[in-house]
């Protein structure tokens, strides 16, 4: 019985990990490697109007050879345009609430404006010695950014001393496939930590305004009628990286129609 537990176990986790694996597209430039990832919960939608939904996005930076990649120095994501964004009562935060600050200090100064949260990995960089990794909280707030909508993501790591960094990602209407677009410079980051090698967020939140239930985030899923689900571009990314190096790449999803 324990033998039959175990390989049921193991079956798990290799099925968990190529699902995980299928959850990416990678692309590549010389021995440049980005894995650019993306879900969406839940996948059964409507096929009219749009439901609650959370979407996940973030990218995986390494090179084939072992060497330091390029510095990060921007990210533009783009949305399906069936995606919709809610921002009626929700409360915005600042870039002075939370820069400097530890990510408790930025959960008490700005946790009605929160959207989401991930993680980030950076390998850090000091005279004399070997890059080694550094691991941190991204947590994501409603705010502002030059007078318009964004996204102020948190980022706060303890190597090799507690740093904390804040990446306002812009929201703008994106054209044709894509409906919103997140895009951030990151020179502030790069400064901080040697070079970024992960980035994730996960967002999505339900609130009510006006006693009436809102969604940050919620989509439709693009079916023709007549058919039971679909296949669509979920989203597109684009990562500047010093010297003028881009490396674009999209991510098709499936959804399917609810009720």
């Amino acid at each position: 019985m324990a033998a039959r537990v175990k390989i049921a176990l193991l079956a798990a986790a290799i099925a968990l990990a190529l699902a995980t694996l299928a959850q990416a597209e990678t692309t590549q430039r010389g021995t440049l490697r980005v894995s650019f990832e993306g879900r969406l919960s839940p996948k059964a939608l409507p096929r009219q109007g749009s439901a609650p939904v959370a979407v996940t996005v973030g990218g995986r930076i390494a090179t084939t050879d072992g060497s330091s990649p390029p510095q990060l120095q921007t990210i533009a994501i783009a949305i399906n345009r069936e995606g919709r964004l809610d921002l009626a009562g929700l409360p915005s935060c600042t870039l002075k609430q939370i820069q400097p600050s530890t990510t408790a200090g930025a959960l008490a100064a700005c946790r009605g404006s929160l959207v989401g949260e991930g993680s980030f990995s950076a390998k850090v960089l000091l005279p004399q010695q070997s890059p080694f990794p550094s691991e941190g909280k991204v947590y994501a707030f409603n705010g502002t950014f030059h007078g318009k909508p964004a996204i102020l993501a948190h980022v706060y790591g303890t190597e090799p001393a507690p740093t904390s960094s804040t990446i306002p990602f812009a929201i703008s209407r994106a054209s044709g496939t894509y409906g919103i677009l997140l895009s951030a410079s990151l020179p502030q980051v790069t400064a901080n930590w040697g070079y970024v090698t992960g980035l994730e967020m996960t967002l999505g939140r339900a609130y009510r305004y006006r006693g009436r239930p809102h969604s940050y985030l919620s989509a439709a899923c693009p079916a023709p009628k007549g058919f039971p689900g679909a296949t669509f571009p979920f989203a597109r990314a684009s990562f500047g990286f010093a010297h003028h190096e881009t490396l674009t790449t999209t991510l098709t999803r499936s959804c399917k129609v609810r009720g």
